[in-house]
């Protein structure tokens, strides 16, 4: 099946702009992917393009994400019958576009699929592909147990330590799966705070 739409980093790019690529994967703390885009769009020169798996969007609807100014790009979008050599491809033209990346949330999951190397969908493709000069945030949110089993804690050092990506919480919290703990996703406002001050972004004027 043909892809509906394409994406070409160099035409999508401005050199004036921050690039901010948002992933989200399966965590309830996907919902909160509207806001962390509006609220990064109320800075000037701030572009942002969301990269969601299947799961995540259980948590959101994309149409919000496209009404505050942004697009949702899935894995029905990377693929195509009609691919042909030299065709772009959406994780590399991503990975290319991107100033900074913030996994929010990443999912123990996911968590794990990055820690191991796989490449299994749009975000692990494009998360592989990423270069290492590229700011790259991780904001694992889970269940207290999932987040205290001891593979977590491996997978965690394998990307701090190897991968070399920067790992921000979780936070304790009342859990939406009714369990108090630590687990939670950041704060978004604290998510998009590390953005606004990497490259001290100017909110815009209304």
């Amino acid at each position: 099946m043909p892809r509906t739409r394409e994406f070409i980093a160099e035409s999508e790019r401005s050199p004036d702009h921050t690039h901010v690529l948002l992933v989200t994967t399966g965590s309830v703390a996907s919902i909160k992917a509207p806001l962390i885009v509006k609220e990064l769009l109320r800075y000037k020169n701030v572009k942002v393009e969301v990269v969601s798996t299947k799961s995540s969007l259980t948590f959101f609807d994309a149409k919000d994400v496209e009404e505050a100014g942004s697009r949702v790009w899935t894995d029905h979008d990377e693929w195509s019958d009609s691919y042909k050599i030299g065709d772009p491809i959406l994780h590399i033209e991503l990975r290319r576009w991107a100033d900074i990346v913030l996994v929010a949330p990443c999912s123990a999951n996911t968590l794990a699929k990055i820690a191991g190397g796989f490449c299994d969908n749009l975000v692990t493709s494009l998360l592989r592909a990423l270069s290492p000069s590229t700011p790259t945030y991780i904001f694992p949110a889970m269940n207290t147990l999932m987040y205290e089993h001891p593979l977590t804690s491996e997978h965690l050092r394998v990307v701090r330590d190897v991968v070399r990506y920067n790992v921000v919480g979780p936070i304790g919290k009342n859990l939406a799966c009714g369990d108090a703990g630590l687990g939670a996703m950041t704060e978004w406002r604290d998510i998009v705070k590390i953005v606004v001050e990497k490259y001290q972004l100017q909110s815009i004027v209304t």
